[in-house]
C-alpha cells in the first residue's frame, strides 16, 4: 500500500517507538502494537475510496458526517446495513424518529425450527451518522445509497445462535420495561460497535477516567473532544479507536470469523458496484463502524483480491418492515448505560448549536423540528480532496480542553429536577437545589473535570434528593433520564404500515380516535344505536385474540356462540403496541387471513389436542364466522380424537363440545356432519378407554367424571345415530375401582343407568358411616359424590343428603379430623361444581332460623306405604270420578284444541285386557316369535 502519502505519519512512529524503548520490558511486544496501531490508521487514510469511520448514535459522529457530506458531496454513499434493507429507507420521511428497520421471518426454511421467529432490527435515531448519510442521499439528486451488508439471512447464518445476547451487558442498563422491549428478542444490527472487547482494558479506562461506565467514558474522553474538530483529526482518532479495540479484542474464533466475513462481503460488494457502474472512487463514501475500518482482510480495499465468496441465502421468507423504537430500547438492546442515548441527543442539539452546522433531514419528516433563523449557510461547490496530514500527533500531545462552568445551566438542571422530585412525591426543597448544583462541581473536580457532565449531575442529585425510599414509580436517577431528553419513543406514520395495519385503522376510523397516540383510550360502542359498529366490534375481538394482552381490553361486554353484542366498551392502546400490530402485518394482508393461519396451525400442531382443535373450531365460529374453517378444523378434531390414547384433555373435550352442540342446534337447521361423526367417535372412543381410566392411577377423577359426562349428555344423539347402549352397558360392568372417589363415581354411574337403585346407594353410604375403619377415607368418597354432579346432575339431593348424614351422625372427635381434608378436597376438586351443591341445599333446608327445629329431612320422613293393584284401580276411577265431577278444565281445553265430541260413559273393566281382546294381531305375532325362539 505503498503511496504518495507514506511519510504521513513518520514522526508518529519515531514518538511510539521511543515510548516503547522506554516503557516495555521487550523490544517487541509494544512496539508492535503501537505501530500496528500507525500502519492500521495510515492504510484506511491512503484507501482511493473514502472510509468514513462512525460509531453508532454518536452526536459527533453525525456532526462530522453532516459536515463531511456537504464538503464532498459524494455520488455514491456505501452503508454498513443489511443489503436487503434499502427498500425500506424511503419510508423513513413517514416516521418520527427513533425508529428501526425490521425483517422478520415468523417461520423457518433452513434454520432450526425453535428459532422461529426470526427478527434482525437496525434502529436509527436523527443524532446518528447514519441518518445523515440517508437523508442525504435520499434528498440528493443522482446521489446512489448502496447498502453492502450482509443480509438478514446471512445474520443468522453466519452468527451462532448461543452468541446472540439475551441481556444487557451493562450492569446500568435500563429496567424491563415496556419502552425497552420494544425491539422484542430480536437481533441488533448497528453501525459502529464501539466497545472494548478486551474486558481488563474496559475496566483499566473506567478505573483511571474515573467514570462508571463505559458510556460515561466515551461521553467525556471521545464525544466532547471531537465534538469541535475537523474531518482529519475526527476521521484518524477514530480510526485509531478502532484499530485499537480490534488489535486487544481477545481471539474468539467464531466472533473474530464473522467480522471479517463482514468486512470481506463489504469491500466485495462495492468493487461489484463500482465495476458495473464505473463509478469513480473518489466521488464515494463508504460509511462504516470504526472496528471494520482498521480492518486487515485481503479483501480490503477497491485493489483488494476477490477471493471471498459467501454462500446464498436460505429458502426463509422474509418480511421488512419499520417498528418504533425509543432511547431505552436502544441502550437495553446494545447493553448501554440508562439514559445514554437520551443525553447523546440533548448533546446533538447543543453540538448543531454551537457549530452551526446544517443536518440533513428527510424531506417530510414527521417529528422534525423546524429550523431557527440561524441557518448555516451551505458550501457553494464541493471542497477538493487534500493529501491527508499528521493530525493524530497533535491531538495524542495536546492537554485536555477546559471546558468553561456554564453556571446558568447547571443551575437551570438543579432547580429542574428539584422541581420534578416535588412532582413525584420527593420532600426536595430549595436547599436540595443548593446542595445539587455545589455538589455536581465538587464530583466534577474529584473526577478531574472542569465541568460536571450530565453524569456527574445525576449522581450529584441521587445523592442529594433521593433518601431512603422512592415515594413514586420512578426514582431520581430516571427523573434525571427524563429531565435531560427523556426516553424520546418513535412511531411509524400511517403510510409506512404494512396493508395490514392500515387496514385495521380504516375500519376502526368510526370510533373517531386518535389510534396511534400512544397510552390507552376508551371506546364505547353502542352498536344497537349505530350499528356499523358492530363491524368495529368485530375487528376489536380479533385483535384481542392476535395482539399481547392490553392492546384491546373489553371492558364492558362479551362474545359467546350464538349472541351478538348490543353495548361494548374497551380500553385500547394500539399506538403502544404498534411494533405486534406492524409484525402481524409480515404475516398477511388483513387480520381475518392471520387469523386463519394461526388458527390452522393450532390445530395441525404435532402436539395438537381433540380439546386444543375444538378450541379452535369455536374460535374460528366466534370470530370468523361460515362454516368452512369450522368444518374443516372440527374434521381434524375427529382425527385427533381418534389417536389419543389418554384422557387428559376430556374435561375440555365436554366442555367445548357441548357449547358447540348447543349452538349449532339452536342456530343451524341440521348438525354439522362433522359435529355427528365426533359424537360418535367420541362416545365408542371414551366407552373404551372407561375401564382403563377407572383404574389407571394417571387419570384424575375430574378426567373420569367428564368421559362419563361425555357419555351420559352424548347419549341421546349417539343413539340416533347408531350407537349402542350396551357397549357402555359393558364398559360400566367391568370398570371395578379401587379409590373411595372413583368408587363413589361408579356408583353413581349405576344409578344413571338403572343398575343400582338410590335405596341401595343409600344403604352403601350408610355402612360406610357405620364402619369406623371407613370413616377416615369418606370425604374422599363424597370428593366422588361431587364429581358424579358432572354426568348425573340429578344426584344433587343425594350429595346433600350424604354430606348432612355425615355432620349429623359423626361425633365432634370423629368428625373434626377429617372436616379439613374434606374442605380442601371439596375446593380443589369440585369448585366449579359446588354452586350446584349450595343451591340444591338451599332448596332442601329451611329459610329460616326459627324452622330448624321443626324440620324434617326428606330423606327421614315416613316413606309412602306401596299401593296395590286394587288401590290403584280405586284410585284411577276417584281420578276419573274427579274429572266427570268437574267438567270445566276439560271442555275448557277440548274448546281450545277444536274438539267437540260428548262425554262417554265407559264401562269399568279391564281396560288393558280389552285392548288386547280388541287388537289381537301384536299379541298374536309375539307369542309366535317366543314360541320359535
Amino acid at each position: 500500500m505503498s503511496g504518495t502519502h507514506e511519510g504521513t505519519f513518520d514522526a508518529l512512529r519515531s514518538q511510539l517507538q521511543e515510548a516503547a524503548a522506554t516503557f516495555a520490558d521487550g523490544p517487541d511486544a509494544l512496539e508492535s502494537i503501537l505501530l500496528g496501531l500507525v500502519e492500521d490508521v495510515d492504510r484506511a487514510v491512503r484507501e482511493p475510496l473514502e472510509i468514513f469511520p462512525v460509531c453508532h448514535h454518536s452526536p459527533a459522529s453525525a456532526i462530522a458526517m453532516a459536515r463531511r457530506l456537504r464538503e464532498k458531496q459524494p455520488k455514491v454513499v456505501y452503508l454498513e446495513l443489511c443489503e436487503d434493507m434499502a427498500p425500506l429507507l424511503t419510508e423513513l420521511r413517514n416516521c418520527r424518529l427513533p425508529v428501526a428497520v425490521q425483517a422478520f421471518a415468523s417461520e423457518t426454511d433452513g434454520f432450526p425450527a425453535d428459532w422461529a421467529p426470526l427478527s434482525v432490527v437496525a434502529p436509527i435515531t436523527e443524532a446518528s451518522a447514519e441518518y445523515q448519510a440517508i437523508a442525504y442521499a435520499l434528498d440528493t439528486p443522482d446521489v446512489e445509497l448502496v447498502l453492502v451488508d450482509r443480509s438478514s439471512d446471512h445474520v443468522f447464518q453466519w452468527d451462532a445462535r448461543a452468541e446472540v445476547p439475551t441481556e444487557p451487558a451493562d450492569p446500568d442498563a435500563p429496567p424491563a420495561e415496556h419502552e425497552a422491549a420494544l425491539h422484542g428478542d430480536a437481533v441488533g444490527v448497528e453501525i459502529g460497535d464501539l466497545r472494548p472487547r478486551f474486558a481488563e482494558l474496559e475496566e483499566h479506562l473506567l478505573r483511571h477516567g474515573k467514570v462508571r461506565h463505559w458510556s460515561e467514558w466515551w461521553h467525556q474522553y471521545v464525544e466532547l473532544p471531537l465534538g469541535d474538530g475537523d474531518h482529519d483529526t475526527y476521521r484518524q482518532v477514530m480510526l485509531l479507536i478502532g484499530s485499537l479495540f480490534r488489535r486487544l479484542a481477545p481471539g474468539e474464533p467464531h466472533r473474530v470469523r464473522v467480522d471479517e466475513d463482514r468486512e470481506r462481503h463489504m469491500w466485495t460488494r462495492m468493487r461489484e458496484h463500482l465495476a458495473a457502474t464505473g463509478t469513480d472512487p473518489a466521488d464515494c463514501l463508504y460509511v462504516c463502524g470504526a472496528f471494520h475500518a482498521s480492518s486487515r482482510v485481503a479483501e480490503f480495499g477497491v485493489h483488494g483480491t476477490d477471493s471471498f465468496e459467501f454462500g446464498p441465502r436460505t429458502a426463509t421468507k422474509w418480511q421488512h418492515g419499520l417498528i418504533p423504537s425509543s432511547h431505552s430500547a436502544i441502550e437495553a438492546q446494545f447493553g448501554l448505560a440508562a439514559g445514554s442515548v437520551s443525553i447523546a441527543a440533548t448533546l446533538w442539539a447543543k453540538n448543531i448549536r454551537r457549530t452551526r452546522v446544517k443536518p440533513y433531514r428527510l424531506a417530510g419528516q414527521t417529528g422534525a423540528k423546524k429550523s431557527g433563523a440561524r441557518k448555516a449557510v451551505p458550501p457553494a461547490a464541493p471542497v477538493p480532496a487534500l493529501p491527508p496530514a499528521d493530525r493524530l500527533t497533535g491531538f495524542l500531545r495536546q492537554p485536555p480542553v477546559l471546558d468553561r462552568l456554564d453556571e446558568a445551566e447547571l443551575l437551570g438542571w438543579s432547580v429542574e429536577i428539584v422541581q420534578a422530585a416535588r412532582r413525584n412525591g420527593y420532600l426536595a426543597s430549595t436547599a436540595d437545589a443548593i446542595a445539587v448544583f455545589e455538589t455536581s462541581i465538587l464530583l466534577a473536580g474529584m473526577r478531574d473535570r472542569a465541568k460536571p457532565t450530565p453524569y456527574d449531575f445525576q449522581d450529584a442529585a441521587v445523592t442529594c434528593i433521593e433518601k431512603d425510599s422512592v415515594p413514586g414509580r420512578r426514582d431520581v436517577r430516571r427523573l434525571v433520564e427524563i429531565m435531560l431528553g427523556g426516553d424520546r419513543i418513535g412511531q411509524v406514520g400511517y403510510d409506512a404500515l404494512p396493508p395490514l395495519a392500515r387496514d385495521v385503522h380504516d375500519r376502526l376510523a368510526p370510533l373517531n380516535l386518535r389510534l396511534q397516540q400512544r397510552g390507552v383510550q376508551r371506546a364505547l360502542l353502542d352498536i344497537s344505536g349505530r350499528p356499523e359498529l358492530e363491524q368495529c366490534s368485530d375487528v376489536l375481538w380479533m385483535l384481542r385474540y392476535l395482539m399481547p394482552q392490553g392492546t384491546a381490553r373489553p371492558i364492558m361486554g362479551e362474545r359467546k356462540l350464538g349472541e351478538r353484542p348490543i353495548q361494548e366498551s374497551w380500553d385500547l392502546a394500539l399506538g403502544t403496541h404498534q411494533r405486534a400490530l406492524i409484525e402481524l402485518g409480515y404475516e398477511g394482508v388483513s387480520i381475518e387471513q392471520v387469523l386463519e393461519q394461526r388458527l390452522r396451525r393450532k390445530a395441525y400442531a404435532p402436539r395438537a389436542t381433540a380439546a386444543t382443535v375444538l378450541e379452535a373450531v369455536e374460535d374460528a365460529t366466534l370470530h370468523l364466522g361460515g362454516r368452512r374453517l369450522a368444518d374443516e378444523l372440527g374434521t381434524r378434531a375427529l382425527e385427533v380424537l381418534a389417536g389419543e390414547r389418554s384422557v387428559d384433555g376430556a374435561p375440555e373435550v365436554l366442555r367445548r363440545a357441548r357449547r358447540l352442540l348447543g349452538h349449532y342446534r339452536t342456530s343451524e337447521p341440521v348438525l354439522p356432519p362433522w359435529i355427528e361423526s365426533f359424537v360418535k367417535a367420541g362416545y365408542a372412543h371414551y366407552c373404551t378407554l372407561l375401564p382403563t381410566a377407572f383404574s389407571d392411577e394417571d387419570a384424575t377423577v375430574r378426567q373420569v367424571a367428564a368421559m362419563l359426562g361425555f357419555l351420559f349428555s352424548m347419549e341421546g344423539l349417539a343413539l340416533s345415530l347408531g350407537c349402542d347402549r350396551t357397549q357402555l352397558e359393558l364398559a360400566v360392568a367391568q370398570s371395578h375401582p379401587q379409590d373411595p372417589a372413583r368408587t363413589a363415581l361408579l356408583w353413581a354411574a349405576q344409578v344413571h343407568l338403572g343398575r343400582l337403585s338410590r335405596t341401595e346407594l343409600r344403604s352403601r353410604c350408610d355402612e360406610l358411616l357405620g364402619n369406623p375403619l371407613v370413616v377416615p377415607a369418606y370425604p374422599r368418597y363424597l370428593s366422588g359424590f361431587l364429581h358424579a354432579l358432572e354426568p348425573v346432575p340429578g344426584l344433587s339431593d343425594f350429595v346433600v343428603e350424604a354430606v348432612s348424614n355425615a355432620f349429623g351422625r359423626l361425633p365432634d372427635p370423629v368428625l373434626l379430623p377429617w372436616l379439613p381434608s374434606l374442605i380442601t378436597s371439596l375446593r380443589a376438586e369440585g369448585a366449579e361444581l359446588a354452586p350446584l351443591l349450595i343451591r340444591e341445599a338451599g332448596r332442601i333446608f329451611p329459610g329460616r332460623l326459627a324452622e330448624l327445629d321443626a324440620w324434617v329431612p326428606p330423606w327421614l320422613a315416613q316413606p309412602i306405604p306401596q299401593t296395590t293393584d286394587a288401590s290403584r284401580q280405586a284410585e284411577g276411577s276417584a281420578g276419573v270420578a274427579l274429572l266427570a265431577a268437574h267438567p270445566g278444565t276439560c271442555d275448557a281445553v277440548a274448546g281450545l284444541l277444536g274438539c267437540d265430541e260428548p262425554w262417554q260413559v265407559t264401562e269399568p273393566g279391564p281396560r288393558g285386557a280389552a285392548l288386547v281382546a280388541r287388537h289381537p294381531d301384536t299379541a298374536t305375532a309375539l307369542g309366535a316369535l317366543l314360541t320359535n325362539a
